[in-house]
């Protein structure tokens, strides 16, 4: 069981993890000759969790390493753990060179979401267990994110990219309120492949805002409340339908990078 984290502690800790994060986006962003694996890592990630780099496009070794400016061993490297986490595929038998960014499914896309649900329905969970203070005041930072998701899908024309980050830290604010370093180490891992699709289709999801902004109430109310049970099974549900939502569109626009 992961120790608890008062509200102060919360905001803490998401500000020094989005403070990391940017830094090392930073740094990759640069990439100067002799990066760490790590970042040229983190910088591929980026561009695929953003679009930048299509799913089903050719990802060669020798030409990442030109336009990063770096050796082909921090390549090589960053590639192989994009390769055990999803975000890039190679054809079977084939040499790494033949590496292609990941496609988008509805199967994955049914899987990856759900394996979020239930990591953050862990978190939601724990967060419901926190002493009442701390509980109402994680609450009302998550009414203030879920005004703010329901005014930025409601505007005209509609940010999508502000959409996104609106949910996002929603969703992050719970897990960094009630989760301990493992399961924020698995979420960290996970989240961005879960990303790909919800920026990729985001979109054409903004006719279902008003059911994504009353999951989120059913999710807050319950920790507040402190129903554990209750807390878990919202945010389950909640990413459960956003995988069916993806889903849907999936069927109707195609996969990407699927051939």
């Amino acid at each position: 069981m992961p120790a608890r984290r008062s509200s102060a502690s919360t905001r803490s800790a998401a500000t020094g993890a989005a403070g990391t994060r940017a830094e090392a986006d930073s740094g990759a962003a640069g990439a100067p000759h002799g990066s760490r694996p790590e970042q040229v890592y983190l910088r591929l990630r980026d561009l695929i969790v953003q679009g930048l780099l299509a799913p089903g496009s050719r990802v060669v070794e020798t030409e990442v390493a030109s336009r990063l400016g770096v050796s082909r061993t921090p390549v090589r490297e960053a590639l192989q753990r994009l390769q055990q986490e999803g975000f890039v595929v190679g054809a079977p038998g084939a040499q790494q060179a033949r590496l292609t960014v990941a496609p988008l499914t509805r199967i994955d896309v049914h899987e990856l979401l759900n394996i979020v649900g239930e990591l953050e329905g862990l978190g939601a969970r724990w967060a419901a267990e926190m002493p009442v203070t701390d509980r109402r005041a994680l609450a009302a930072e998550l009414r203030a994110l879920n005004t703010d998701f329901h005014d930025t899908g409601r505007s005209v024309p509609t940010d999508h990219g502000r959409m996104y980050e609106a949910d996002e830290r929603f969703h992050r604010q719970i897990v960094v309120a009630g989760a301990g370093p493992r399961l924020i180490a698995l979420h960290d891992s996970v989240k961005p492949q879960a990303e790909r699709y919800i920026r990729m289709y985001i979109s054409m999801l903004t006719s279902d805002i008003a059911a994504s902004v009353r999951e989120h109430d059913a999710i807050l109310d319950a920790i507040e409340s402190g129903f554990v049970n209750e807390a878990q099974a919202a945010v389950q549900t909640n990413w459960r339908h956003a995988a069916d939502r993806i889903g849907r569109v999936i069927e109707v626009a195609g996969e990407r990078g699927s051939w």
